[in-house]
């Protein structure tokens, strides 16, 4: 099927992606255990807003308010039986900005996870989760999403269900896993696994990559681990605008525009096509990328070294694949290069 998405990826080196959802709701007003999916029919206008924001800074790719729009995490909202709606009006909101930004725009239907355990350590199945996500997937479509985009995946289970469901759907699909826990997922996954997760499956994505995890350059160091691997498809980048730091009662992200600009720039050097931010990462960070991507010129794949110096050290002393063992330096205070 071609896309607006596999158009972009056939004549782009690289295409920017968005940033965060939650920090910049947050910043309109958006309280805490609040679901940000309920927005998109109570203030669609701070929903086109977000979109919008994206958009302007020069993102050609931007994700639906709708990473906690299935029906076992809208459950905790007493909204599960609204997993259609909420997941259409999101979508045909980011159509509606797309279709009048004067420019080729993709909308992603985010989709993240069900927040529930699959079986056997739990008692999600893989047919109830294939169902999850397919209706959620059902929404998006009719709202006139390009693409799905599932996200924020720990488990290689609940990743194979979402392309089964993306599959019934109908639609292409991007997946990204976070892999935060010692350059693992939160389940154990290392960025090699995900490369031979990605192959195996019946219905594989577009393209796939790491989205959130810890900072930047723990994100950069699964990159290297993804190249290694010499996967097929388009590898996807979004990390975060640097470390959470709690101050006067809300947390903060401490990466800057000018940080968020150097990961830009690693992250196409290292082998990424799909490049933009999550947590913390807002329009003018986007902005900033943007322009680093525009004016410097492609350079050498960097050394974890290199990564460091520039983004600030890694969290662990290992990405968890074994191969790097003592080659990285742990986060002690992060520097602005």
């Amino acid at each position: 099927m071609s896309t607006s998405l596999s158009r972009l990826l056939e004549t782009r080196d690289w295409i920017l992606a968005d940033g965060a959802t939650g920090t910049n709701l947050f910043n309109m007003g958006l309280t805490a255990g609040e679901a940000p999916e309920l927005w998109n029919t109570d203030r669609p206008d701070n929903i086109r807003a977000l979109y919008r924001g994206a958009v302007e800074a020069g993102s050609d790719l931007f994700l639906t308010n709708t990473f906690g729009g299935n029906a076992s995490r809208l459950k905790l909202h007493d909204a599960q039986g609204r997993v259609r709606e909420l997941n259409r009006v999101g979508a045909s909101l980011g159509r509606e900005i797309a279709d009048t930004a004067g420019r080729p725009v993709v909308v992603a239907g985010s989709m993240g996870p069900t927040g529930e355990i699959m079986v056997p350590m739990g008692a999600l199945t893989h047919e109830l989760a294939v169902e999850m996500f397919h209706e959620q997937a059902e929404g998006l479509k009719e709202g006139g999403v390009d693409v799905l985009w599932v996200e924020t995946i720990s488990s290689p289970e609940e990743f194979a269900a979402a392309a089964e469901a993306c599959a019934k759907a109908g639609m292409p699909w991007c997946g990204t896993m976070s892999f935060d826990t010692a350059g693992r997922t939160m389940m154990g996954v290392t960025s090699a696994a995900m490369v031979a997760l990605v192959d195996q499956l019946a219905n594989p994505p577009l393209a796939f990559g790491a989205n959130c995890g810890v900072g930047a350059a723990d994100l950069m160091r699964t990159l290297l681990g993804f190249v290694a691997a010499g996967p097929e498809r388009p590898i996807i980048a979004k990390g975060n605008a640097g470390i959470p730091k709690y101050h006067d009662g809300h947390i903060h992200y401490d990466g800057t525009p000018e940080l968020m600009a150097e990961y830009a720039v690693l992250a196409r050097d290292t082998g990424a096509t799909i490049i933009g931010g999550c947590c913390g990462t807002m329009p003018e960070h986007l902005a900033s990328m943007r322009r680093a991507l525009e004016e410097r010129p492609r350079g050498a794949r960097p050394t974890l070294d290199e990564i460091a110096e520039k983004l600030g050290g890694f969290s662990s002393t290992s990405d968890g694949t074994g191969a790097d063992e003592g080659a990285g330096r742990e986060r002690r205070g992060r520097r602005r290069g």
